[in-house]
């Protein structure tokens, strides 16, 4: 299984939100390139950026400083976060970005998002974001009549190179990952699906990568020294 760390701006700052929301915020660097280095010595394949402002606004706001956390990694890096439309997901991959990250735009833009994985096969993913089963958009603050298997199954037949799956009301609390719902996803849509949201433990890993998970973001387990991306790798392997 696939270790993502997450790096998430807001303001310029990298930051964990507590279930998504922005008054909620606990600040864990100035520097967020700093953290870049640290997470590919440990071992990880992959960085998972999200620009927050951008998330909340409806278009992409830390241009700048996304396209130095590119240049700084070694690895791939999957970004998301005020994408909705061709001309912005082009200016995500001209910054450096393997793969972008789209959610909003997949339920408000579908056609966008079609044609985005067709333009660019195996470089889209996309975000479902669910609260209680439904999937949430405009930086989590609005919730769809979209429940999340019909966004996944939608996206798998786009060409959706996997989905992001987020239980919104475990993301950032410890609580542990949504494993059932991830798994149906999976099992439902046939295509890669990224655990995120929750993971606390490094037993929560073990129990995605024996549920069938593929890939499994982790942020704030990181930063609050839950156990360290090395250790996560290592259980995921």
């Amino acid at each position: 299984m696939l270790i993502i760390p997450a790096i998430d701006i807001l303001s310029g700052q990298a930051v964990r939100l507590h279930k998504g929301l922005r008054e909620e915020v606990t600040v864990f660097s100035d520097n967020p390139i700093e953290l870049i280095e640290s997470f590919v010595n440990q071992g990880a394949e992959r960085i998972h950026i999200v620009d927050l402002d951008g998330a909340f606004a409806g278009e992409r706001k830390h241009s700048e400083i996304i396209a130095g956390l590119c240049n700084e990694s070694s690895v791939p890096v999957e970004v998301g976060g005020g994408i909705r439309t061709q001309e912005a997901l082009s200016a995500c991959f001209s910054d450096g970005a393997q793969f972008a990250v789209l959610g909003t735009a997949a339920i408000k833009s579908p056609v966008v998002v079609e044609e985005a994985c067709k333009a660019y096969p195996g470089r889209v993913i996309v975000a479902v974001d669910a609260k209680d089963g439904m999937v949430a958009v405009e930086g989590w603050v609005e919730t769809s009549a979209v429940s999340a298997t019909e966004l996944g199954i939608r996206a798998a037949g786009w060409g959706a190179a996997a989905l992001l799956y987020t239980d919104v009301s475990r993301d950032g609390t410890h609580a542990g990952p949504n494993i059932p719902a991830t798994a149906d996803l999976h099992k439902a849509c046939g295509v890669p699906v990224i655990a995120s949201g929750g993971i606390s433990s490094l037993d929560d890993i073990a129990a995605l990568k024996v549920a069938g998970i593929e890939m499994a973001v982790v942020g704030r387990a990181i930063y609050d020294k839950h156990f360290t991306v090395a250790e996560a790798v290592k259980t995921a392997i």
